[in-house]
């Protein structure tokens, strides 16, 4: 919801330049630290953390510092580019280069870490790119949920202002990390008061259908490929209704509720920060694009990876083809997930992705860095969308707005990529280091694993396409705006244990608190769930120091 901005008349100010000295060296810092903080985490625990909300208290106490023009980084929006440029490095170093990495290091093919290392970072960079440009369209909105987004801003926002959002927040934080202390997923109780109440309704499902069904059934669904299933179903139905979007095909009923609120913003004086940057055509212009870049980081990773030893030259430009086609449906649904519900199942849809490969035949080192391709995409993609969501709550209240937003999100990407550029640097270094130690990201000894036993159970397309109906029927039932069959996956997918409950308990605490405080409750849960989000960020960041 929309809450009523005090407006700043500012014709002259400039958005904070990522390469003023100052910022710059900012930034390369904490780039360093975030990228660390991925490697271990990945290597440890299998997961990143979110480290916006570190960048931003490290960048709010920097900007307390008098001295050597230290203060300048009390700015909110230099602060934004610091957690853009550490919550980057982050994600990239983890998820989108060293598991990819890892893939065919675990499958035995060490030799082949230095193509899918050039790959990866083209299909990281990609990625961001196109999340960059589509950012602010009806496709994927500003206004849209983001929940670590919006985690970010507000924590930015109370150290600037203190008050009751700065108490609100603090005491979502101190909740959160003691509740993470005691193994509870508190992050996603914070998404559930953020983000679309139907589709975390269902995600919530998701998560206690995963967790119950092992002591009801006597199985995992995961094992007999049910989660697989509803996502392809629903990822099906959202990639056609994202394709609706791209086309701009409107039905009956969308027609007329965008006349509506065409007559509504004629009758009350507009908010600009809710209306689109991105026009329909140029999005159209933007996937196009990305599906050359991602054709031609295909075919440079085929070339590198020696593909034509394995395949005849038909058979790589299918593959070719096909893994752009893999990696750009994988950062939709990736990025749907993320926008809706802050939590993104980049591990179960490459899964899926691999899956269609065996079920394809495709020789085995083909496969490998066809799944190191596609899970390079999605979580640079997630990750800028929360960090442009941040920056447009942060500028949303500046006028003239248009032109302080795009420049906005312009430095941010900037920041991103030195983000991005300081997490090849390291990964690059120490990736052997890693290896060789025995420390590799879960996800992808379970890939490497799953390419070299195959599908030895003939049940798995049968069950594929039996449990794909009813996520395609959910996903078309809740639109594309609630992306609920998505959403029921991605629970069923990740499985964290007492997630569903916190998710449901924290959507009837917010109908709540919203019903008995009508006018500010959306406000003020909504901080709450950003508190939630950052004290369970920073107890998970806080583990790398642990032991």
């Amino acid at each position: 919801m929309a809450q009523p901005l005090n407006v700043k008349e500012d014709t002259q100010a400039r958005h904070p330049r990522a390469f003023e000295p100052l910022t710059l060296v900012v930034t390369v810092i904490l780039s360093v630290l975030g990228a660390v903080i991925g490697l271990h985490l990945i290597t440890t625990l299998g997961i990143s953390a979110n480290t916006s909300v570190i960048g931003a208290l490290i960048a709010m106490i920097i900007g307390r510092i008098s001295f050597f023009g230290l203060s300048k980084m009390r700015d909110i929006n230099r602060q934004n580019l610091a957690q853009s440029a550490i919550s980057g490095a982050t994600f990239a170093a983890g998820n989108s280069l060293l598991t990819p990495i890892a893939v065919p290091f675990a499958f035995g093919r060490a030799d082949l870490v230095g193509p899918m290392l050039i790959g990866a970072s083209m299909g990281l960079l990609i990625d961001a790119w196109i999340l960059y440009k589509s950012f602010g369209s009806k496709f994927l909105p500003a206004d849209a949920a983001w929940p670590p987004g919006v985690a970010a801003a507000e924590t930015i926002i109370a150290g600037d202002k203190g008050g009751k959002r700065a108490l609100l927040l603090a005491a979502g934080g101190v909740v959160g990390f003691g509740a993470s202390f005691f193994g509870l997923p508190m992050s996603a109780a914070g998404v559930a008061l953020i983000g679309n109440v139907w589709a975390l309704g269902m995600f919530g499902i998701g998560l206690l259908l995963s967790q119950y069904a092992p002591a009801i059934l006597g199985f995992t669904l995961s094992s007999i490929y049910v989660p697989h299933g509803v996502m392809i179903g629903a990822g099906i139905v959202a990639l056609i209704q994202a394709i609706r979007i791209l086309l701009d095909k409107k039905s009956k009923k969308d027609r007329e509720k965008e006349r509506l609120q065409v007559e509504a913003r004629a009758a009350a004086p507009a908010d600009p920060s809710l209306a689109p940057t991105v026009t329909a055509s140029r999005l159209r212009r933007t996937f196009a694009s990305g599906y050359v870049l991602y054709v031609i980081g295909a075919l440079v990773l085929a070339v590198l990876g020696g593909l034509w030893t394995e395949m005849s030259w038909p058979a790589v430009i299918g593959w070719v083809l096909f893994a752009a086609v893999a990696a750009i449906v994988h950062e939709i649904i990736v990025g749907l997930a993320a926008m809706h519900a802050g939590w993104f199942p980049a591990f179960a849809v490459t899964l899926i992705f691999l899956i269609a490969g065996l079920l394809m035949n495709m020789p085995a080192v083909p496969l490998a860095l066809l799944v190191g391709y596609c899970a390079a995409t999605g979580p640079a993609f997630a990750d800028m969308g929360y960090d442009l969501k941040a920056g447009w709550i942060l500028r949303r209240d500046r006028r003239p707005y248009t032109v302080y937003e795009i420049e906005g999100r312009r430095q941010q990407l900037l920041s991103a990529m030195i983000g991005f550029t300081v997490a090849i640097g390291l990964v690059a270094l120490l990736w052997n280091s890693y290896f060789t130690a025995g420390n590799l990201p879960p996800a992808a000894v379970v890939y490497a694993d799953t390419i070299k036993s195959g599908l030895a159970n003939p049940d798995v397309i049968r069950n594929l396409i039996i449990w794909a109906i009813p996520g395609a029927l959910i996903q078309l039932l809740g639109g594309s705006k609630r992306q609920m069959g998505v959403l029921l996956a991605t629970g069923l997918l990740i499985g964290t244990p007492n997630a569903g409950w916190l998710v449901l308990a924290a959507l009837v605490f917010r109908f709540l608190w919203t019903k008995y405080r009508p006018n500010d409750g959306e406000s003020e849960v909504s901080l709450i769930g950003a508190g939630l989000i950052a004290g369970d960020s920073i107890y998970s960041v806080g583990r790398i120091f642990k032991g």
